[in-house]
């Protein structure tokens, strides 16, 4: 049977605060405790990718700050060209784990 493009694929979504509650059932933490280490690791994370570093998590990838150039570009709604300033993005590598497992 083909695909027709017609019917939409929902993704469900897992939050921050659902991630930290089952870190606390499945290591006897209150969920408070479980909320506080998951923002305590966020916080960590970006202090680090601000300095510039790299943060390997292992069996899940990479995470770095990657430079975007100034480039022009163009305003889709009236065609005029534009310059879009340098700018930085954070970007995450899967390990090959984490890519065969999709």
């Amino acid at each position: 049977m083909a695909n027709t493009g017609d019917s939409k694929k929902t993704v469900s979504s897992v939050t921050l605060r659902e991630l930290a509650a089952s870190l606390a059932d499945e290591h006897q933490l209150t969920k408070r405790a479980g909320q506080e280490l998951l923002n305590d690791l966020v916080v960590l994370i970006t202090r680090h990718l601000k300095q510039g570093e790299r943060v390997r998590i292992a069996h899940l990838g990479i995470l770095q700050v990657k430079k975007r150039a100034a480039r022009m570009g163009r305003n889709p709604a009236t065609g005029a060209t534009i310059k879009i300033k340098a700018s930085k993005r954070v970007a995450f590598r899967p390990t090959k784990e984490l890519k065969f497992a999709a």
